[in-house]
């Protein structure tokens, strides 16, 4: 893209006072026009009439009712996406594969939409029932085959929507062999049922074709400081502080080990490995797991403990306890204010 906004050349602290409606940004003449194409020519493939319209706003979303979804801004500009990365640690949809996989999904909610799929029996047997009330807590089971898996978190868990929208996401992947993925699984009947829905929807125009887009980019005033401390308040969460006795099985407060580094100073020289690493095996949000990190790393400050082994196998060590730890929050308390899409 052109460098035509004034606004990339500003700091961080400057850029943070601009309010999306003022950034000016489109779709157009973006890399997202090309993976946009890319998922029309999926569909077009599959026989579907239906091609979901996109628009810029604060975060992935598909109205009810709106055969379309909404793309976050910050993908239209590579000044955005590096703000992203520093405020939050992650940049979702970053890469053309996990772009690409977030669209396949919201694709699944404007087909739902466009069809009116919900209303069927059949579809309501195999996943639910739409009018079901969005949790504000869900306890995904990382063990369950009856859903495929597709975003992170064990999305499709948290609702009748999600279940379908990551179905149909999976089902339309090219190359995904499904079938044989998820042979023996309940999951398999919901893929067999939506490949069937849409054969036959195949060449059929759908009942909702209206182009209303929600929350766009040019209409949104609050500030990027307003958005990202929004974001932050949804991504955090407090973990109990119960884990003394788990952090003094793996360093040690003996006063014979006084002079090992200390734990805190450790874990600060390897928060964003583990950090990574983590948020690789349980799918939870980087930001979350810093918010974490910053938790335990003031922990081992108070309780005095030091390193005592090899400097790898304690790496290793940590984040296997970190991974159970936050497995354990995730599945036994559920997640607050966990991102729709």
């Amino acid at each position: 893209m052109p460098n035509r906004f004034a606004w990339s050349r500003l700091s961080d602290e400057k850029l943070m006072r601009v309010r999306l409606r003022e950034l000016g940004l489109t779709i157009e003449g973006t890399h997202l026009e090309g993976l946009v194409e890319k998922l029309y020519e999926e569909l077009d493939l599959k026989g579907l009439k239906a091609k979901p319209h996109v628009w810029l706003s604060d975060e992935w979303f598909s109205p009810g009712g709106v055969p379309g979804f909404a793309i976050p801004f910050y993908l239209a500009h590579k000044r955005l996406r590096r703000l992203e990365q520093r405020q939050l640690l992650d940049v979702e949809g970053a890469s053309r594969a996990d772009c690409l996989r977030i669209m396949r999904h919201e694709t699944g909610h404007a087909i739902q939409h466009a069809y009116q799929l919900h209303r069927r029996r059949r579809w309501q047997q195999h996943f639910g029932k739409s009018s079901e009330k969005y949790p504000e807590y869900y306890r995904p089971n990382p063990a369950s085959k009856r859903y495929v898996q597709h975003l992170r978190l064990w999305y499709a868990q948290s609702h009748p929507d999600e279940d379908f929208a990551e179905t149909f996401a999976e089902w339309l992947r090219p190359r995904s062999d499904w079938r044989q993925r998820y042979k023996g699984w309940p999951a398999l009947k919901k893929l067999e049922y939506v490949d069937q829905l849409m054969s036959d929807l195949a060449g059929e125009k759908p009942a909702v074709v209206t182009r209303r887009t929600v929350e766009r980019i040019d209409r949104l005033t609050k500030t990027l400081n307003e958005h990202y401390s929004s974001r932050r308040r949804k991504y955090t969460v407090v973990f109990p502080n119960i884990y003394d006795a788990d952090l003094r099985r793996l360093f040690s407060d003996q006063p014979h080990h006084r002079r090992r580094e200390a734990a805190s100073s450790f874990l600060r020289r390897h928060r964003s490995e583990i950090r990574t690493l983590v948020a690789k095996w349980t799918g939870e949000y980087q930001y979350t797991l810093d918010q974490v990190l910053g938790n335990i790393i003031g922990r081992c400050g108070d309780l005095r403990l030091r390193v005592v082994g090899a400097e790898r196998q304690v790496v290793t060590d940590f984040s296997v306890l970190l991974t159970v730890k936050t497995m354990h929050f995730l599945y036994e308390q559920g997640r607050r204010n966990w991102i729709a899409l």
